[in-house]
């Protein structure tokens, strides 16, 4: 499932994209997308706002339309392409449908999953492993997430 370069740019975009229409509904600017066999099977951005589901994360929706479209809750051979570093939820729903590989943009230091608060996707203990690069054009989500919340402050 290795990904050259311009694959990773290529997929990374798309789930910014996913966040830019966050973004655009006043929602945190995430965005996610699933990717089989070079296929985007699923896609999402946050939508908590306006859903009011508190569990209308990007990565879970993503997660869950690429269940339909392979008809399995086995995500297996999957690659989850996100812009921020998953959440605790989110990485529960990673670990559960089996995805075998994770690409996430910035660091998340108050919710961070698999880097800055806990390690869950590579704990040895669970009954799964993702294999994980983080920081993935990192700068651009940080960016994206800055200018969110400074509009969202009015400045």
């Amino acid at each position: 499932m290795s990904y050259d370069q311009s694959e990773i740019d290529y997929f990374m975009s798309l789930a910014f994209q996913e966040a830019q229409k966050a973004f655009d509904e006043d929602e945190v600017p995430i965005g996610a997308v699933i990717v089989k066999d070079n296929k985007i099977i699923g896609r999402g951005h946050n939508q908590k706002e306006h859903s009011k589901i508190a569990t209308a994360h990007a990565e879970k929706i993503a997660i869950e339309q690429a269940n339909f479209y392979l008809g399995d809750w086995r995500l297996n051979g999957c690659t989850l392409f996100t812009t921020l570093e998953p959440c605790v939820m989110c990485c529960g729903a990673i670990i559960q449908s089996r995805i075998s590989e994770l690409y996430f943009g910035a660091l998340d230091p108050k919710f961070g999953a698999v880097r800055s608060l806990y390690h869950l996707l590579e704990d040895s203990r669970a009954n799964h492993f993702v294999l994980v690069h983080s920081q993935v054009q990192a700068d651009r989500s940080a960016v994206l997430m800055q200018s969110f919340f400074k509009k969202l402050r009015g400045h």
